[in-house]
C-alpha cells in the first residue's frame, strides 16, 4: 500500500512513517498542505493520512480541494482536535475517517485496513472525458458510444491519463505503471503505443489531439470545449 502522509511535525511524521513501513507500506511525507496537494497530483496513492493543522493549506481545505477535483482516494484525518464539531467538519470536507492524537499504532493500522477494504469493495467509477468513457468494471472503452478495442498497454495508459486529466503525465510515471522500471521499454515503444492509442480513438471519432504531447515532459488529455 502506498500512503501519502501530510504532517508538519517532523518527529511524529518520522514515527508514523516507521510504523507504516514496518507494516509493508510505502510512505511519502509532505510537510505542509501545499506540498501534500502537489504530491497527491504527481503520484497515485492508496490512502492519504492527513493532519488538520498544517501550514500554507490546512487539512480541511486540502481535503475539500481533493474532492472538488474528483480525487476519491481514502482520506484518514489525524488531529489533536477532539471536539465533535471538528470531526463533523473534517467528515463534511470529504474525509473517510478521523483519528485523534495521540495515535495508537494498532488502532491506526486497523483503521487503514478498514478503509482499504472499503475501497476494494466499492464499485469501480466509470471514467469520462467528454465523449470518451472507460469502464474499469467492464474493462471497456467507448467514444460517443462506439466501442474502442485496445491492447492491455493502451488500455492502462488511457486509464492513467483519465485519472490525471489535464495534469501532465510524465513518461517515467507511464513506465512505472504500465511497464516496469526494472525492465523499461525502449523510447520508440512508448511513442508507438501512444500513436496506436491515438489512432484507435480517432477511428472512433475522437480528435487526433485528444492526447496531447508536452515535449520533453509527457502527455495529458486535451482541454474540453
Amino acid at each position: 500500500m502506498r500512503i501519502l502522509l501530510v504532517e508538519d511535525d517532523a518527529n511524529l511524521a518520522d514515527t508514523l512513517a516507521e510504523v507504516l513501513t514496518g507494516q509493508h507500506c510505502v510512505v511519502d511525507i509532505a510537510r505542509d498542505g501545499e506540498e501534500g496537494w502537489e504530491k497527491s497530483q504527481a503520484d497515485d496513492y492508496n490512502l492519504i493520512l492527513l493532519d488538520v493543522m498544517l501550514p500554507k493549506l490546512d487539512g480541511i481545505n486540502l481535503c475539500r480541494r481533493l474532492r472538488a477535483h474528483g480525487n476519491n482516494i481514502p482520506i484518514l484525518m489525524v488531529t489533536a482536535l477532539d471536539m465533535s464539531s471538528d470531526k463533523v467538519q473534517g467528515l463534511d470536507a470529504g474525509a473517510d475517517d478521523y483519528l485523534v492524537k495521540p495515535i495508537d499504532p494498532p488502532e491506526l493500522m486497523a483503521r487503514i485496513r478498514a478503509l482499504s477494504r472499503r475501497a476494494q469493495v466499492a464499485e469501480p467509477t466509470v471514467l469520462r472525458w467528454g465523449e470518451l468513457q472507460l469502464d474499469p468494471g467492464m474493462h471497456e472503452v467507448s467514444y460517443t458510444g462506439q466501442s474502442v478495442h485496445l491492447t492491455p498497454k493502451e488500455y492502462n495508459i488511457l486509464e492513467l491519463l483519465l485519472h490525471h486529466g489535464r495534469q501532465v503525465l510524465k513518461r517515467i510515471t507511464i513506465v512505472e505503471h504500465v511497464w516496469s522500471l526494472t525492465d523499461p521499454p525502449r523510447e520508440d515503444t512508448i511513442n508507438a503505443t501512444i500513436k496506436s492509442l491515438r489512432n484507435k480513438l480517432k477511428g472512433a471519432g475522437a480528435p487526433h489531439n485528444l492526447i496531447e504531447t508536452i515535449h520533453g515532459v509527457g502527455y495529458r488529455l486535451s482541454q474540453l470545449s
